[in-house]
C-alpha cells in the first residue's frame, strides 16, 4: 500500500523557495494530477516517463505542452511572481498590526 505524500505544510509549499502561502485565501492546495498525456503535473519532480520533455526529438512540436492541462492550480512556479503573489494577498482578510488598536491611536504623545 502506497502512502499519500503531502506536498504542503499549513497551506504553504516549503519545497519552493519564496513560495506564497495559500493560508486564509480560501484556496486549498490541490494534489498532483495526471493529464491526458499521462504526465503527472504538480508533484514537483518535473519528470514523467510520458512527458514530451523526456521523449523530445526534432519532430516534437513544443505547442503540445501548452494549455491548462500542463499547469497545476496551486503548485506552479507562476505563483512566485509578484503579480500572482499580490492576487493571493488580496484574497486574505485584512489584519490589524499587532501593535495597533482598532479605535485608539496608541502612538499618541509617544514622541
Amino acid at each position: 500500500m502506497k502512502k499519500k505524500q503531502r506536498m504542503d505544510i499549513d497551506q504553504t509549499l516549503p519545497h519552493q523557495i519564496n513560495a506564497p502561502s495559500f493560508k486564509n485565501t480560501g484556496m486549498e492546495i490541490q494534489p498532483p494530477f495526471v493529464n491526458t498525456f499521462g504526465v503527472t503535473i504538480g508533484d514537483s519532480k518535473y519528470r514523467s516517463e510520458n512527458s514530451p520533455l523526456e521523449n523530445w526529438s526534432e519532430d516534437t512540436d513544443p505547442a503540445i505542452m501548452s494549455g491548462s492541462e500542463w499547469v497545476h492550480p496551486t503548485n506552479d512556479i507562476g505563483w512566485n511572481t509578484t503579480e500572482n503573489r499580490e492576487l493571493l494577498e488580496n484574497l486574505k482578510p485584512p489584519q490589524a498590526s499587532p501593535f495597533m488598536h482598532p479605535t485608539i491611536d496608541v502612538s499618541k504623545n509617544t514622541d
